[in-house]
């Protein structure tokens, strides 16, 4: 079912560049829904590096297991992505379903069928038919093109209400080197070591152990850094890919190379733009949530209680009605089962101090606050003043519409 777009969706959409060694198509397979594409079938040059970073859900999928037991193996010839089953709790009918769906795939491509990777999106304990990629992805593999990207962006698309795309190039050995990168994810998110389902690509010559620790230290302060619901999927998958493409680079091996601190930082950029995106695309969001603490014991106490603040359904509902309801915010610090004095304790909204030493602020002007709350961009502070700890959330308000997509989500 369609659900109008998102007030927080981007006015206009990123024309990301080809990445040399990249080709896909999209299809329509008819795996949920009907007149829309649900198939996405990347094909890679040989010698592709792989990367990535998988959900730590102990009911993962099936597609989320095949590729934790392939990733290992460092090189990538395929991808495969639908939406409209996550092919999750399927049992022995899911493990065969990405068997043959990496078989077809491997035909298709001419490769081999462990050098095809796999995700899916959709609804968790329904088997997913493999038999309706058959003859689907030989006819994609026959019409690859390499632009443009706002179909792949479209086909992996569940309850998302727009398409989800990110860019970034850099600088390396005097040559410029292409970054693109696209992601699905609306509700089910709060990601654990992972992404809802997003996908990395790229030219620039890095061998898969060094791509793979860039990937891992840079998801901590983008997917993991955001939430909508407090709920982590059982299908979250970050797959980053390199084909090593771009001309005149030597390739970058380890992190000792002070020029995997530059392709890092764009890579980051890029995960960080595609996770923001999703949070704007949160299931009835209208409003985008920053939330900052620090004088934390630590940074991982820092994350934990902004965490509790995010996804604290009283904060969120109260955003939603833009009430200035800084109690709650107090609640979910009290909650979170981490160092804090309440004597101590700052909150801010905006650059608005609201409360500080365990009582409302002596100037807290609520008429200034409450205008504050009708802005569509909020950023939340709270400073605990025990030590240096600081960490920064990103969440969405909750809403009506959030019941009305996730109670209609199987109709």
């Amino acid at each position: 079912m369609a659900h109008p777009v998102s007030p927080l969706a981007p006015k206009t959409y990123p024309e990301l560049p080809t990445i040399r060694g990249v080709r896909f198509a999209t299809a329509e397979a008819g795996i949920k829904y009907k007149n829309r594409t649900d198939v996405l079938l990347v094909g890679f040059d040989e010698g592709t590096a792989v990367a990535g970073v998988l959900t730590r859900s102990k009911c993962s999928s099936a597609a989320v297991d095949w590729c934790r037991a392939h990733l290992p193996s460092g090189t990538a010839r395929a991808l495969v992505v639908n939406s409209g089953n996550a092919n999750a709790f399927t049992g022995m009918k899911g493990r065969k379903s990405v068997e043959r769906t990496a078989e077809l795939a491997a035909s298709a491509l001419g490769c081999k069928p462990d050098e095809v990777f796999l995700a899916s999106t959709g609804v968790i304990g329904e088997p997913l038919d493999a038999n309706k990629f058959e003859g689907v992805l030989e006819d994609m593999a026959s019409r690859f093109t390499e632009a443009p990207w706002m179909e792949p962006a479209r086909a992996i698309m569940t309850t998302d209400t727009f398409p989800k795309l990110a860019e970034a190039e850099v600088d390396l050995d005097g040559q410029v080197v292409k970054i693109a990168g696209i992601a699905k994810g609306s509700g089910m998110i709060a990601p654990d070591m992972a992404t809802m389902l997003s996908f990395v690509f790229t030219d620039a010559p890095i061998s898969a152990k060094a791509l793979q620790a860039l990937l891992t230290r840079h998801v901590a302060t983008s997917f993991n850094a955001v939430t909508v619901d407090s709920d982590t999927s059982t299908s979250d998958t970050l797959l980053a890919f390199a084909t090593g493409k771009a001309d005149g680079i030597e390739p970058i091996e380890s992190l000792d190379d002070p020029r995997a601190e530059s392709f890092g930082a764009a890579l980051h950029d890029v995960l960080f733009d595609l996770a923001l995106q999703v949070v704007r695309d949160g299931e009835g969001a209208t409003k985008q949530v920053a939330i900052t603490v620090d004088g934390a014991v630590d940074d991982a106490s820092a994350a934990r209680i902004a965490k509790s603040i995010a996804n604290s359904p009283l904060v969120k509902t109260a955003i939603a009605g833009e009430d200035a309801n800084w109690g709650r915010v107090v609640m979910a610090v009290g909650k979170a089962g981490e160092p804090a004095d309440r004597d101590l304790l700052a909150i801010r909204f905006g650059d608005l101090l609201v409360a500080e030493k365990g009582e409302r602020a002596a100037g807290y002007d609520e008429a200034a606050t409450s205008a504050y709350m009708k802005n569509q961009e909020l950023t939340l502070g709270v400073s605990l003043h025990l030590g240096n700890g600081e960490a920064t959330v990103y969440t969405c308000d909750l809403t009506h519409g959030y019941i009305t997509i996730n109670g209609d989500y199987r109709s």
